[in-house]
């Protein structure tokens, strides 16, 4: 029987897949016990209904990730179809569906046994993906034998719906794109740098040290980059371009995008933050159509542990100190939930090869889940976590000037690749 420890995307993916193809799981989790960013006792929990990204499978290299993971037989993806909402461009879901069906499917398993307890030591064979909030004895067990880093990211407030201002807000997508899934609170000049300045003065939950720590640049607070100048939101998740407001295109915009499938809640969109709760309801409530927004939950800031990767795992995330042993998601320096499901998905592949005594594949880095893999095994003297990009494929159609075509032809060739690899190693 394999021990995988952790039940969150890359855990829950890596047992599924394995069990799927016959081995017996023993699938061990602290729940019904959490940590502070869970909020029930199911597994594979998000934090918030966009955290899959774009949908996009030819202009976006996370859009094309996640049709590679469908082509692997992905678990995470098949919860997502089922739990999907609208959100234009995006792969938004119902949190609560989500991870009750990714719950239903591996409580039911017949190759999984679900074991409800902290692993405290690691294992001499089997996966660890406990996550980026992996703490005590576990915790102690893998800095003392590998290291650890750390940095921080956060998490944006959720409103309610019915306490948007409508009238001061319209409802569009950027560009024209989707099916009017977004929310648009504009601003106009004296509005937006009014709320620029509240923003950088306001009180955080953690003062000073802060700045001192490592932020993963995905997940920069709001604040944090309100400072960097006046008008660095506005050119980026304020940003109006491809938006329309009586007429004209708004001076910023926020958007809001729906955190449910009945629409009764939106996600502050970019507003990842650190600041104090009282703060955040003070400062969101200057933007016109928020001024009576109820917040549902609050930013909240994380602590996110990594392994220096480079030195301690292979390129199939297997120890170098023992071939036996796994790690998988964010622990591994992946960042982001699909990049977290897709290490534990292909993780699972390796681990089932090494049960059938079978050599080692890993997929080419023409494609992105072969492009994560050997980047966390890489040598790297400044390594951090890595978003899927087109930036880390391997290259190719440099000839092609036009940026649009260029990474339609990486996303065919990354599509054609990930199946000539699945036909190798399963077939």
């Amino acid at each position: 029987m394999i021990p995988v420890i952790g039940a969150g995307l890359a855990g829950s993916e890596a047992a599924y897949f394995l069990a799927q193809h016959g081995v017996k799981v023993a699938l061990i989790d602290m729940k019904p016990k959490c940590t502070p960013a869970h909020t029930s006792s199911n597994f594979g929990e998000l934090v918030c209904s966009n955290s899959l990204k774009s949908d996009d499978v030819f202009g976006n290299a996370c859009g094309l990730l996640k049709e590679e993971m469908r082509r692997l037989s992905s678990l995470t993806m098949a919860a997502a179809e089922v739990s999907r909402v609208p959100a234009g461009g995006a792969l938004a879901v119902d949190r609560e569906k989500f991870s009750a069906y990714i719950t239903e499917k591996l409580r039911n398993h017949p190759n999984i046994t679900i074991i409800s307890q902290e692993a405290e030591e690691l294992p001499e064979r089997g996966i660890v993906a406990t996550g980026p909030l992996t703490a005590g004895k576990l915790a102690e067990a893998i800095a003392k034998r590998f290291g650890a880093l750390h940095f921080y990211d956060a998490s944006a407030p959720i409103v309610s719906a019915e306490s948007i201002d409508s009238t001061k807000a319209f409802t569009q997508d950027r560009y024209g794109r989707g099916t009017g899934d977004y929310i648009n609170c504009p601003m106009n000049k004296f509005e937006y740098e009014a709320f620029v300045d509240a923003l950088i003065s306001a009180d955080r939950a953690v003062l000073r040290e802060f700045e001192k720590r490592d932020v993963f640049e995905g997940c920069m607070p709001v604040e944090v980059m309100a400072e960097r100048g006046k008008n660095t939101l506005r050119f980026g998740p304020f940003k109006p371009v491809g938006l329309e407001f009586e007429g004209m295109r708004p001076y910023a915009v926020l958007q809001l995008r729906k955190e449910n499938e009945e629409g009764t809640s939106y996600n502050l969109v970019g507003c990842q933050t650190n600041l104090k709760f009282g703060e955040q309801k003070r400062v969101f409530s200057m933007i016109p159509a928020l001024a009576h927004a109820e917040f549902e939950r609050y930013g909240v800031m994380h602590r996110n542990t990594y392994l220096e990767s480079p030195k301690c795992l292979n390129a199939d995330f297997s120890s170098r100190d023992n071939g036996e042993l796994f790690f998988a998601g964010q622990m591994t320096g992946v960042e982001g939930y699909v990049e977290s499901a897709a290490s534990g998905l292909i993780c699972g592949y390796h681990v089932l090869r090494r049960v059938l005594n079978k050599p080692t594949v890993v997929p080419e880095a023409t494609t992105v889940i072969g492009a994560l893999s050997r980047y966390i095994a890489a040598p790297n003297k400044n390594f951090q976590p890595m978003n899927a990009n087109y930036g880390i494929l391997a290259g190719g159609f440099e000839s092609v000037r036009d940026k649009k075509e260029r990474k339609k032809l990486l996303s065919e060739r990354a599509l054609s690749e990930i199946e000539r690899f699945k036909a190798e190693v399963l077939g």
